[in-house]
């Protein structure tokens, strides 16, 4: 886990056609890219899904942090 503390890295991301960048750890987007292969989407789909969960909430947070909390929920529930 050398890599476990490297700094955000900035990725391109397409929602509903609109092209935006995300800031992530290296861990993340990893996380990220295993999620939408398990869920056999493609990245860019699973992004768009937490990004419209994300608007749905009280007070939503910002995109990567929203990709954070729902990858730790995720893995936390064991999937």
């Amino acid at each position: 886990m050398a890599d476990l503390y490297h700094p955000p890295v900035k990725r391109s991301v397409e929602i509903a056609g609109h092209k935006t960048s995300v800031s992530l750890e290296p861990l993340f987007w990893a996380l990220l890219k295993l999620a939408a292969e398990q869920e056999r989407l493609p990245l860019n789909a699973l992004v768009a899904k937490i990004d419209a969960a994300r608007l749905c909430a009280t007070h939503p947070p910002g995109l990567a942090s929203a990709l954070r909390l729902w990858l730790a929920a995720r893995f936390a529930a064991g999937q």
